[in-house]
């Protein structure tokens, strides 16, 4: 997938804003892995930014396109992912104007992805 050029630095800090208001058995897991540099890496590389590329340009890709990314998009969450990573679909804080106008049908495919595809 070739990722958006959204800055990695406004991810970061919306996953830390995020990390203060999940539940704490999730922000005790995920901030133990988040604090460690290869686990905050691939988070980023492999979680994080495929789906804000998908969500930043899911609104203007055509149905095929969309659902070629989704598919080629592989990756696992575990359960404190998907808190973490959920407000980015939805609409929350800093990434909330990339969310605008993406069609409802395209953001329930995310979201089901990310319930979907879980680490046990």
């Amino acid at each position: 997938m070739k990722l958006f050029s959204f800055p990695v630095f406004a991810v970061e800090k919306a996953i830390s804003k995020r990390m203060l208001s999940l539940e704490p058995q999730h922000r005790e897991w995920f901030a133990q892995r988040w604090a460690q540099k290869p686990y905050r890496k691939a988070f980023l590389e492999n979680k994080a930014m495929p789906l804000v590329t998908l969500v930043a340009k899911g609104k203007t890709w055509d149905d095929e396109t969309f659902n070629a990314e989704m598919a080629a998009w592989d990756a696992l969450f575990y359960p404190a992912e998907v808190e973490v990573l959920r407000p980015m679909v939805e609409g929350d804080g800093l990434l909330q104007l990339m969310q605008k106008n993406v069609p409802a049908e395209r953001v329930q495919a995310l979201l089901n992805k990310l319930e979907t595809q879980r680490q046990a």
